[in-house]
């Protein structure tokens, strides 16, 4: 399977247009899809990926459920990256990353309320 890296630093915004909620693995149960590696559970983020001249919304899987990420917050991403998949004749990319928190200050306090 090919994972490919995004490079977030290409956009001029990431915002969340649709807040965590964790992802489902049985429908039927309730049953909510466990990360491998980490145990948590995954949570899935729509973002807005906003460059000089256009603008996607992705859905994105992350471990762990992200504090501080609702509707309209500008976010950081962690090591996002397009998985292709395919399964019986379907197929798509599924987008994951590490980690999604809200859009930090900058070290110099500016876009801080002190």
């Amino acid at each position: 399977m090919a994972v490919l890296p995004i490079d977030t630093a290409k956009y001029t915004g990431i915002i969340c247009a649709v807040p965590p909620a964790p992802r489902i693995a049985d429908r039927e149960t309730g049953r909510v899809r466990v990360d491998r590696d980490t145990g948590k559970t995954v949570y899935q983020v729509g973002l807005c990926l906003m460059s000089a001249t256009s603008a996607d919304v992705v859905n994105v899987s992350v471990p762990g459920e992200p504090a501080g990420v609702q509707n309209g917050v500008p976010v950081q991403v962690r090591d996002l990256v397009a998985v292709p998949w395919e399964n019986e004749g379907r197929h798509g990319i599924a987008y994951r990353a590490t980690e999604i928190k809200p859009l930090a200050a900058t070290p110099s306090g500016k876009g801080t309320s002190q």
